[in-house]
């Protein structure tokens, strides 16, 4: 038996976690920019307040531009930060045979021990946020990030080797022990490989390849997947490549895969290159579904797909222009907090 397990993120949420811009690149040169980054992160907390309570981890010289942007919307815990993705330098809570919450530490490094990256006091916010859950803190053996994993809530789990066998992540490690540490502490018992995330996540400023911006599963035995349908753009080779490694994989029960395909914006390129623009990174939450929006023709459509695949949830678009201008999307900067046993046989 599995030490911990995993819930499905469609499972029902106590709490969701967010880091609040607080330095560096993300609040980038000026006062302009970094009201941006504010706002964006704001907009995107407020969102998910309607639906789950939102706990704020915010840097103690940014309190009063975070009260200033979001009032009484969240709840405040003040920490330390180097950056705000949360979902990164935050613990995966997982819980125990017995239903006891606990909270993975991933031993976060800076993606891998990025040059531009600064992580000194990042990666003490899983601890902070285990002890705030009243979660058990459970280290891991390798080094991962929130967004490199999507489980189903059932043994399987998405990941791409372009992060998991990083060697600035885990060097010397083979599938084989990345798996192993998958089984101990998601309950996972199948991994679906994938080679590799979109072509600006694998640039000098991306994560090498996070999962969460490629695929993910919106219910067990059904995938959601990027769809860059335009051949000019680099990722149209990769979303072929995911299609049909996705068509030949079984998840942990055994089933072929359900695929669902999410085209991309249309948008191609911004002032730095082929964006990665993506509806893959969104957060489902309780009642919620809380959705990448980029002021694109496709934008409707895929909030469309969104409902279809979460029947019974309200998507609610949020721009994510600014966070992909500073490296991710809505799922990158939320972490939740699994409900407890009882809670969700009630739910």
């Amino acid at each position: 038996m599995p030490e911990f397990f995993m819930p499905a993120e469609t499972d029902p949420h106590e709490r969701i976690f967010m880091a609040f811009p607080s330095g560096g690149y993300t609040l980038g040169e000026n006062e302009e920019q970094a009201e941006a980054a504010r706002s964006a992160w704001s907009a995107v907390a407020r969102a998910v307040s309607a639906f789950t309570p939102v706990t704020m981890v915010v840097d103690p010289a940014s309190e009063a531009a975070a009260r200033r942007h979001l009032g009484d919307a969240v709840s405040y815990a003040l920490h330390p930060l180097d950056d705000a993705w949360m979902r990164d330098s935050g613990p995966s809570f997982v819980r125990t045979p017995d239903g006891q919450l606990a909270a993975v530490d991933w031993n976060f490094n800076g993606w891998g021990a990025q040059e531009w990256a600064s992580w000194d006091n990042d990666r003490l916010v899983a601890g902070h946020a285990a002890q705030l859950a009243g979660a058990a803190h459970v280290r891991a053996s390798i080094i991962n990030e929130g967004g490199g994993i999507h489980v189903d809530g059932e043994g399987t789990v998405l990941a791409t080797r372009s992060v998991q066998l990083d060697p600035g992540r885990n060097p010397g490690k083979s599938e084989k022990d990345i798996e192993a540490e998958f089984a101990r502490l998601l309950g996972a018992r199948k991994t679906i490989w994938l080679d590799r995330g979109l072509s600006r996540d694998n640039e000098e400023f991306g994560t090498r390849g996070h999962v969460d911006i490629v695929a993910c599963f919106a219910r067990p035995g059904v995938v959601l997947f990027h769809d860059q349908q335009d051949p000019r753009h680099p990722d149209h080779a990769i979303s072929q490549a995911v299609r049909a490694r996705l068509e030949q994989s079984t998840d942990a029960q055994g089933r072929s895969l359900e695929l669902i395909a999410v085209p991309a914006p249309r948008v191609l390129r911004d002032a730095e290159g082929w964006v990665d623009y993506s509806y893959i990174n969104h957060l489902v939450t309780n009642g919620g579904v809380i959705a990448c929006s980029f002021d694109d023709p496709n934008d409707q459509q895929a909030a469309g797909i969104l409902a279809a695949a979460y029947p019974g949830r309200q998507v609610v678009g949020v721009d994510a222009r600014e966070l992909f201008a500073r490296g991710g999307g809505i799922h990158c900067i939320t972490q939740q907090v699994p409900a407890a046993a009882r809670e969700q046989a009630a739910s």
